[in-house]
């Protein structure tokens, strides 16, 4: 068993790092993050249905490891670089189908949040995240 879990950690930890990375901005917090969604993995393992890829269910405890990090950390959603959140939904680089359903899902999350705050609030992030307009312009737009 213990053969297995370090064949799945070489073969994952690139990517799961690399997506962590890419999602918080840190390189020193992602390594952190990522050793913990292993150790989530690790202790879940039997959970694991099979259903979805073993990458995708890696990357969607990675996020959940990440969520309870700015939760104990008492961060809001302002401390995520929205920059880094928009390049990884818009890069090229994950193009598998697990990871394509990944950014769909991520994508929804984000609308989902955007629906929740408040409207003028509302506006600063989609004229930046959809417009991709410089807060400067934003805030002349805005007032």
């Amino acid at each position: 068993m213990l053969k297995q879990y370090e064949e799945i950690y070489k073969t994952y930890f690139p990517r799961v790092f690399s997506f962590l990375v890419k999602f918080c901005g840190n390189d020193e917090l992602a390594e952190e993050l990522t050793q913990e969604t292993f150790y989530q993995a690790f202790l879940s393992l039997r959970k694991f249905k099979g259903q979805s890829h073993l990458f995708t269910w890696l990357v969607s405890i990675g996020k959940n490891v990440f969520y309870k990090h700015l939760k104990k950390n008492k961060k809001d959603i302002d401390s995520v670089n929205i920059d880094l959140v928009v390049n990884v939904l818009y890069s090229d680089h994950l193009n598998s189908p697990e990871e394509m359903l990944l950014k769909k899902a991520l994508v929804k999350t984000i609308k989902e949040k955007i629906n929740e705050i408040p409207e003028k609030y509302k506006n600063v992030v989609i004229l930046r995240i959809y417009a991709d307009m410089p807060f400067s312009q934003i805030a002349e737009t805005l007032g």
